[in-house]
C-alpha cells in the first residue's frame, strides 16, 4: 500500500499565512534563514517542472536567476521594483524559449552537459560584455529592507509551489510525466511532446529569473561570477535528490533539511559544507534512491 503524500493547496496557503508572521516574532536573522529557505524552496519547486514531471534534468537554471539578476542591476533606480521583478522573469522566460527549443531535442546526458555549457557561454558572454564597459561589479544603493524582501520571496515561493501542484494535477502534468516515461510512445497517443516541453521549460525559468532579481537586492551587489555560479544548479538538484519524488512535497523536504543543515555547518564547519553536501548526495542515491519522500512513504504505509 502506497499512500499519497501530495500537499493540498489550502496547506500551502495555510503555511504561507504562517511564515507570513515571522517577521513580527524573531529577529533578522531568523528572518534571513526564512529567505534563504524561500529562494531554495522557489528555485527547486521551478526546477521540478521541467526536470521532474518531464524527465528532462537541467544542469544550467542559474543562467535564468544569473539573467534576472543582470536585468535587476541593469535596471536599478530606473524601473520601479515591481517592474524590474516583472522584467526579470520576462527576460529569462524569453531565454528559455530561445534556447529550449535547440537543447531540448536531445535528452538524458547530453541535455544535461548542454544546459550546463548554455549556462556557462551565458556567464562569460555577460562577464565580457561587463569587461567592455569596464565595469567590475554593480552595487545597488537603496536596496529595500530585508523584511520587504523576504515577503517578496514568500510570495515567488508560493508560486512557485502552487504552479506546480496544480500543473501536476492537470493534464499537462499528465503528458510530462507521459514524455518522462516514454517521449516517442505518448507522441504516438497525440501528445505535442515538442510544445509541452518547450512550455515546461519556459515556465520553469520564470520564477527563477525573479529569484535572481530578488538575490542581487538582497545582497545590494550583482557579480557575474557569483550570479551565474554552477553550485546554484548543483545545490537544486541536490535539494530535488534528497527529498525524492516528482510531486512537490519532495523537494520542499530536501529544502528544508539541507538549508538547516547548511545553518548549521557554516556555524560549525564552513570549509566542510560542501564536502558533506557531496557525501550526503552519493549516499542518498545510492542507498535512499526515493529520497526523504520514499523513505516517509514506506514508514507511513507499514504503520497504515
Amino acid at each position: 500500500m502506497r499512500l499519497d503524500l501530495g500537499v493540498p493547496l489550502g496547506g500551502v496557503t495555510l503555511a504561507t499565512i504562517a511564515a507570513a508572521v515571522l517577521p513580527f516574532v524573531s529577529n533578522d536573522y531568523i528572518v534571513g534563514i526564512g529567505f534563504t529557505l524561500s529562494t531554495w524552496i522557489a528555485l527547486t519547486e521551478a526546477w521540478l517542472l521541467i526536470s521532474g514531471m518531464a524527465g528532462y534534468v537541467s544542469l544550467g537554471h542559474v543562467a535564468f536567476v544569473g539573467i534576472g539578476a543582470y536585468v535587476a542591476a541593469l535596471s536599478w533606480q530606473l524601473l520601479p521594483v515591481w517592474l524590474i521583478l516583472l522584467a526579470a522573469g520576462a527576460a529569462a522566460g524569453t531565454l528559455a524559449l530561445l534556447v529550449g527549443y535547440p537543447c531540448l531535442r536531445v535528452r538524458g546526458p547530453y541535455f544535461v552537459i548542454l544546459t550546463f555549457g548554455l549556462s556557462e557561454l551565458l556567464k562569460f558572454i555577460v562577464v565580457n560584455i561587463e569587461a567592455a564597459l569596464s565595469v567590475s561589479g554593480r552595487v545597488l544603493f537603496g536596496a529595500p529592507d530585508l523584511h520587504d524582501l523576504f515577503y517578496m520571496m514568500l510570495s515567488l515561493a508560493w508560486a512557485s509551489l502552487c504552479v506546480a501542484l496544480i500543473i501536476r494535477r492537470s493534464r499537462f502534468g499528465a503528458g510530462l510525466r507521459a514524455i518522462r516515461e516514454n517521449e516517442e510512445a505518448a507522441e504516438t497517443i497525440g501528445i505535442a511532446a515538442p510544445w509541452f516541453k518547450l512550455t515546461a521549460f519556459a515556465l520553469s525559468a520564470i520564477i527563477p529569473g525573479m529569484v535572481g532579481a530578488l538575490i542581487t537586492m538582497r545582497t545590494s551587489y550583482f557579480d557575474p561570477l557569483d550570479s551565474f555560479s554552477p553550485r546554484t544548479s548543483l545545490l537544486i538538484i541536490t535539494m530535488a535528490v534528497i527529498g525524492g519524488s516528482d510531486k512537490p512535497l519532495g523537494p520542499l523536504l530536501g529544502v528544508g533539511f539541507l538549508v538547516l543543515l547548511q545553518e548549521l555547518l557554516w556555524a560549525n564547519l564552513p570549509q566542510l559544507y560542501m564536502i558533506i553536501v557531496g557525501l550526503l548526495l552519493i549516499a542518498v542515491v545510492v542507498w535512499v534512491p526515493d529520497g526523504i519522500f520514499g523513505g516517509l512513504q514506506r514508514l507511513l504505509a507499514r504503520s497504515a
